[in-house]
């Protein structure tokens, strides 16, 4: 039988597993899922007959490479600073290698060796990046085929709760890493083209700049920037493009509501907090709130941002209970940013038999015979419970699709890479159909970034 070896059992790794074992008969696949954690791996294999559960441990060098010697194919959804040791495996042992990452400078290194050894390492092909890169390039490589030039490229993607669970005021709960939410957008100005002007965004002001969506059948979102819309410019074969923006979408009111914390500090994870373990909720909100021996601390709050005491904005704050004097930090040295996300998550995890929700906007803007274009395309996915969400359907399915893939001989290009070639794109984004991901197209006219410079 021929093995696959899937590195990390976490949330992401659901639909991957189960895609992988209902092909086991077919595909003659052993399948096995390796874990620091084996009951997590133990409880993704279930009773299969095609496969199994091992503990494994990356930091512990025999043990793995003596699980990727005997591979055919190595998954790995390990944290991405985990992979360049399973990568060096790889290649030392002959392997091809599956990441849903970004690819790293020490992973891009290995491409000369990959190429050598005629070995494909497929990374970012997740969801956001993957789906995002496949079915961006598949539109824009159809635009380019009938002889069209790309002006504008704007792409937005989001994990929220699905309508039915959408029930707090924030219109929003954590579907995936709640750090990587309160951190979101730090380390360096949004950077992006309009128009053919650079444009920048500081932290400072980064969820006051906000783009605005419909999608039909969920209603209205917004979108806040990503730190580098131009890492793709080339990638994507777009240097000559006016207009390129990539961002991350929420409901329409969060971005200025949390742009509260971000103005206060509290997202801030560069320094600790003294005495930290023994503030409540009221304490660290006071703490960056000027003195007052009169003042309530939702006075001094509400006056230093400027919100009345009928804003929405207001009732957001007051539903996380941010100002209670009884729920407590109990946080050790903790960063601003640690404690807010442990406040955050008494409002905003998932319930046992909530949903969540991925969310796709590209846009399209084209020259073609004299006239200008544009194309729409959403993508819409609900999870079905906390085990098989959207989340990890999104992830999951490309990883294990391309990985079968590049077993069987279909992907066959060697070196490290992301899926943004009709090689790579094509089979994985018609299967993915199968499974309820799929974009819906609609022509636009094309009005520009600015449709009132029109």
């Amino acid at each position: 039988m021929r093995q696959i070896l899937v590195i990390g059992s976490g949330k992401s790794t659901s639909y991957l597993i189960k895609y992988l074992l209902d092909k086991s008969k077919s595909e003659n696949l052993q399948i096995t899922v390796g874990d620091l954690n084996i009951e997590s791996a133990k409880k993704m294999v279930g009773n299969h007959p095609n496969a199994k559960a091992i503990m494994l441990d990356v930091f512990n060098t025999t043990s793995r490479e003596n699980a990727v010697k005997n591979a055919d194919i190595v998954v790995s959804m390990l944290p991405a600073r985990f992979h360049i040791e399973v990568a060096k495996d790889c290649i030392t042992f002959g392997k091809n290698m599956v990441t849903a990452s970004y690819v790293s400078k020490e992973m891009e290194a290995l491409d000369k060796d990959a190429k050598a050894k005629g070995l494909v390492f497929m990374n970012e092909i997740g969801v956001d990046p993957g789906i995002d890169h496949m079915s961006a390039m598949q539109v824009l490589d159809r635009i380019r085929d009938k002889g069209g030039k790309i002006i504008l490229f704007e792409s937005f993607t989001g994990g929220l709760v699905a309508p039915e669970d959408d029930n707090n005021l924030w219109n929003y709960k954590f579907t995936w890493n709640p750090r990587n939410v309160v951190t979101a957008g730090q380390g360096g100005a949004a950077k992006f083209l309009q128009e053919n002007t650079y444009k920048y965004i500081p932290y400072n002001r980064l969820f006051r700049r906000t783009e605005f969506l419909e999608i039909e059948g969920f209603g209205r979102f917004e979108a806040y920037a990503n730190r580098d819309s131009l890492k793709y410019q080339s990638v994507y074969g777009l240097e000559n493009i006016r207009t390129l923006y990539r961002g991350t979408m929420r409901r329409v009111g969060f971005s200025r509501a949390w742009q509260v914390f971000a103005a206060l500090g509290m997202t801030d994870d560069s320094y600790t907090i003294d005495d930290s373990e023994n503030m409540s909720y009221r304490d660290f909100v006071n703490a960056f709130l000027p003195y007052s021996p009169t003042d309530s601390v939702e006075l001094k709050f509400r006056h230093a941002l400027k919100i009345d005491q009928d804003d929405i904005i207001w009732d957001k704050f007051v539903e996380l209970d941010i100002f209670s004097r009884t729920k407590m930090v109990e946080l050790k040295k903790a960063t601003p940013a640690q404690i807010l996300q442990k406040i955050l998550l008494d409002s905003w995890t998932l319930a046992p038999d909530d949903k969540d929700m991925i969310v796709m906007y590209h846009k399209f803007g084209y020259e073609l015979n004299g006239k200008n274009h544009q194309i729409d395309a959403t993508m819409v996915t609900l999870g079905e419970d906390q085990t098989y969400t959207a989340m990890a359907k999104t992830v999951g399915l490309p990883v294990a699709i391309a990985a079968l893939a590049i077993l069987n001989g279909k992907i066959k290009t060697p070196g490290v890479q992301i899926p943004i070639t009709k090689e790579v794109y094509t089979p994985i984004l018609k299967e993915l159909e199968d499974y309820g991901i799929v974009f819906k197209e609609q022509e636009v006219p094309y009005l520009g970034y600015n449709p009132l410079n029109v």
